[in-house]
This record gives structure tokens, C-alpha cells and sequence, in this order.
């Protein structure tokens, strides 16, 4: 129990004498820490004292400069007022001289005002003194006149302005005359001249197409299965495109007869593809008809767009894109139609360009005139009708749509734009290897102008030359003459308009010829 007691209070003075240590250890070194503490705030104390002390001198420093710099400044200033002041002394010195010699010169002029007021009175008398010697001198005269010539003034006047007139009308017309000449032959080079550069713009290299009609074989044993038993094959091809194949005596040849040629072309390429396949059945012929139809469609909306594109017409309606591809399976006179739309656009392009005229219209004008061919077989109407109807139904403006309606003269030409159309499409088909026409057709159309020509009373002979493009027509000078000459041409030409179609255009040239024969015995 003693032990326990003694162990007690030993461990209680063991822990006082502990926590008294630990107290005096942590009590040094809190004493240290601030000592440490107390001497950086002297440090940084001291070392913001000095950072101000040199602060202050710097920027004692730098106000000293700048007092400096200004006193520099203040002294350039006050030399440069002083420079200036004394230029403003000597321009006053110059304005006080100046004045001064104006003054002078002002006198001098007031004196010479006067002088020159004395002489112009003096001289207006002079002057009203001669006048009125003059206007008696001259009536003096004139009753002299009066009385050796038996007529009085009135009457000269009335008839020297008489003379003068009959003069004046005379030469008026000699000069009008003149100038029509000059006016139409610098109308004549001038138009040569941008139908030249026009032509020279877009000259193109292709001829005349031949209408493929016809599909050769591979051997005459190939009509049979073309034909089929019972003929089914045939007719299911013919039943799938709409149009009529002929299988005659032609060796190794099936001719595809029919009016429209997106029909044709489908038959066409139908029955190259059945032939190369082998397999001509009703169901293989309708199948294959399907899917050329298909690629058809494909191949015309490309050619459109590409000659939309080529043409720079943007915008176009997408059935008008179609209806332009379908012509390039259309062609007139062997001419491409497709290629002669286009060659008509850049040909009203260029020609408007030259003119002033709107270029944009010409050219849409020129790209659409022929896009009714592509549904005249199936629109009743003049294709140019129709393609105005097919424009303005589209969208297209009001004067692209009457330059397409008068190309050909259904509605007389109204705008320059018209007549520009009307003029690139004469000349995409008149120029040479651009069209072509069968033999029996050519001789109808030379028949047709003779006897329009041969129509006339007074007429005795009539040739057509130049490929029909002019008519020379040889008159009884009994029956007709200068002047009824002139007019029969201009009836000659009007009736031709109306009643022959030609591409191009026809010169008429009326000859009248008179002979004095006599003979000497």
C-alpha cells in the first residue's frame, strides 16, 4: 500500500516536471519566433525607407529633366513666335504697298471710265448720224430701183424668196438623197462587219446529221427471231415503244419508222441492246425497253443541263431542262436542233452585245426559240407557237417570250431582241453544211418560188439560183416599168413570205430590159 502511495506521487511529479520542461521549451521557442519576426519587420522596414529614398530621388531626378525638356521647348516656342511675328511685319509692309499701288491704279481707271464715257457719246453720235445718212441713202435707192425695175419692193422680195426656195428645195433634196445613199451603204458595212465578227466568234465545225432510221444485223437469221412465232415479238417491241419496225428485203436491216424521235432513239437502242443480248422474248423486250427509257430520260436532263450550262443560262425550269434534251434527238434539214439552239444563243449573245441590246434575254431567247420541236408532234401549231406557250407557261419573261413567237414571224417582231433572235437563226441555218434536204424536196422548193415568182402579171421568165436563195425574174418592159419594177419585187417577196417556208432568206431581183433594134439597108 506504501509502495502504491510512494509510485503515486512519484508519477505525479514525474508528469509536473514534464509539462513544466515542455511549458519552458515551447515558451523559448515562441520567444525565438518573434525575435525572428521582430528583426524581418526591421529589415523590410529599412529596406522600404531606402526603395523610398530612391524613389524621391528619382523622381527628383525626373522632375529636374522635364523642367528641363519644357525650358527647351518654351525657348524653341518663343523663338518660333518671334520668327513668326516678324513675317507678319513684312507681309503688312507688302499689303501697305500693295494697297497703295492699287489706290493708284484705281484712280487711273476712273480717269480712263471717264475719258472712255466721253468718246462712247461722242461716238454714238457720230454712229446715229451715219445710220440715218444710210437709211436715207437707201431709200433713195430703192425708189430708184423701184422706178427702173417697174416693181415694188414687196413684189422683189416675194420673188427672190420664191427663187431661193425652189433652190433650197432642190438642193434639199439632191442632199437627202446623198445621205440615204451614204446612210444605207454605212448601214450595209456596218452590219456585215458584226454579222462577221459574230460568225468569227462562234464558228462551229459540225454538218449535217443523217436521222438514224435504221438497225443493222448481224445476219438475216436474225429478222426471224426478231420477228418472233406468230409475230409476238415484234409486235410487243412495237407496242412497247410506240413506233412501227420494218422488216423487208433490206439485207441484214430493220428500219424504225416513226414521228417522234425520243420513240425512235428508245426503239433504236432497244433493239441494239436485244440483238447483242440474244435473249427476244415479249417479257426480255419490255424489260429492256424499261430501262432504256430510264437511261434516256438520264442522258436528255444531262444534255440539257450541259447545254444550259454551256449556253450561260442559268435557272432554266426543270422541264424545260428536259424539253431541250429532247432535241438532240430531233433534227431539221439534217441539222442538229440541239446543237442549233445553242449556236443560235451565242449568235443572239454576240450580236446583242454589239446592238446595245439586253444580252440575257437574246441569249435565253436564242437557247428556247426551237424548244417546240420538241412537242410539235404531239402539239398541233407552229412549233415557234408552241414553244412561246411552253416559255411563258415555264416562267420565263414576257419578252423572251415574244422572241420566241416571232422568230419565224407568227407575231410580227416588236423589240430588238426579236429581231436579233430571228436573225441568228436565219443565219445558223444558211450557213453552208449546216442543213441539208433530199433531192425531191429541193426541186419542189425551186418549183414553188419559180411559180410564185411566174404568178405575176408582166412576167416573162423566172429562175431560181443560188440553191434557191435568190430569184431572178426577167419583165415585158412593154407591160412594166422603173417603177412598177420596184414594186413587183416588193410583191414578189411579200407573197413569197406568206406562202413558202425557207430557212435563211430569199434575195428577189427583178430585171427590166429594153432594146432599140433597127436595121440599115
Amino acid at each position: 500500500m506504501d509502495n502504491i502511495v510512494i509510485l503515486s506521487i512519484v508519477a505525479v511529479l514525474v508528469a509536473g516536471l514534464t509539462f513544466f520542461v515542455t511549458w519552458f521549451w515551447l515558451e523559448r521557442r515562441e520567444n525565438s519566433r518573434v525575435r525572428i519576426a521582430q528583426s524581418e519587420a526591421s529589415r523590410i522596414v529599412e529596406e522600404a525607407e531606402s526603395r523610398r529614398r530612391d524613389t524621391a530621388l528619382g523622381a527628383k531626378d525626373e522632375a529636374i529633366r522635364l523642367r528641363g525638356e519644357l525650358d527647351r521647348e518654351l525657348t524653341q516656342r518663343r523663338n518660333e513666335i518671334e520668327r513668326i511675328e516678324r513675317r507678319i511685319e513684312g507681309k503688312e509692309e507688302q499689303i501697305d504697298n500693295k494697297s497703295t499701288a492699287v489706290e493708284d491704279r484705281e484712280k487711273s481707271v476712273r480717269q480712263g471710265e471717264q475719258q472712255l464715257t466721253l468718246d462712247r457719246e461722242i461716238w454714238e453720235q457720230e454712229r446715229s448720224n451715219q445710220q440715218r445718212q444710210l437709211e436715207e441713202g437707201r431709200a433713195t435707192h430703192v425708189l430708184e430701183l423701184e422706178r427702173i425695175a417697174g416693181l415694188t419692193s414687196e413684189d422683189a422680195k416675194n420673188e427672190l424668196v420664191q427663187e431661193v426656195e425652189v433652190e433650197a428645195r432642190h438642193l434639199a433634196t439632191r442632199s437627202l438623197h446623198e445621205i440615204e445613199r451614204e446612210t444605207k451603204l454605212e448601214a450595209d458595212r456596218r452590219s456585215r462587219m458584226i454579222l462577221a465578227t459574230t460568225i468569227q466568234r462562234i464558228a462551229a465545225d459540225y454538218v449535217a446529221e443523217s436521222t438514224v432510221s435504221s438497225v443493222p444485223l448481224p445476219s438475216d437469221d436474225m429478222k426471224g427471231r426478231i420477228i418472233g412465232r406468230e409475230g409476238r415479238n415484234i409486235r410487243a417491241l412495237e407496242q412497247a415503244t410506240g413506233v412501227d419496225l420494218i422488216v423487208d428485203d433490206t439485207p441484214e436491216s430493220v428500219t424504225v419508222s416513226g414521228f417522234d424521235p425520243v420513240r425512235r432513239e428508245v426503239a433504236r437502242r432497244s433493239l441494239t441492246k436485244l440483238l447483242q443480248d440474244g435473249r427476244i422474248h415479249p417479257a426480255r423486250i419490255e424489260e429492256v425497253v424499261s430501262k432504256t427509257q430510264i437511261e434516256l430520260e438520264q442522258i436528255m436532263r444531262e444534255e440539257g443541263e450541259r447545254v444550259a450550262y454551256e449556253a450561260n443560262v442559268p435557272g432554266l425550269h426543270p422541264d424545260l431542262i428536259k424539253l431541250l434534251g429532247r432535241l438532240k434527238f430531233r433534227t431539221s434539214y439534217g441539222q442538229n436542233v440541239l446543237a442549233h439552239s445553242l449556236e443560235v444563243s451565242m449568235l443572239s449573245a454576240n450580236l446583242a452585245a454589239e446592238l446595245g441590246a439586253d444580252v440575257n434575254v437574246s441569249r435565253t431567247a436564242g437557247l428556247l426559240h426551237d424548244i417546240g420541236k420538241a412537242v410539235d408532234h404531239e402539239v398541233e401549231g407552229p412549233h415557234a407557237l408552241i414553244g412561246a406557250d411552253i416559255a411563258k407557261r415555264l416562267g420565263r419573261s414576257s419578252r423572251i417570250v415574244h422572241a420566241i413567237a416571232a422568230h419565224h414571224r407568227e407575231e410580227e417582231p416588236k423589240t430588238v431582241e426579236a429581231f436579233i433572235v430571228a436573225t441568228a437563226d436565219a443565219i445558223s441555218g444558211a450557213r453552208p453544211g449546216a442543213r441539208r434536204e433530199m433531192m425531191e424536196t429541193y426541186i419542189k422548193r425551186l418549183e414553188a418560188l419559180e411559180g410564185v415568182a411566174n404568178s405575176f402579171d408582166g412576167v416573162e421568165k423566172s429562175f431560181a439560183i443560188q440553191a434557191g436563195r435568190e430569184v431572178r425574174i426577167l419583165v415585158r418592159p412593154n407591160s412594166i416599168d422603173d417603177l412598177g419594177a420596184n414594186r413587183l419585187a416588193r410583191d414578189v417577196v411579200r407573197k413569197i413570205e406568206e406562202t413558202l417556208e425557207y430557212p435563211g432568206q430569199i434575195k428577189v431581183t427583178v430585171i427590166r430590159e429594153t432594146r432599140a433594134v433597127d436595121y440599115a439597108r
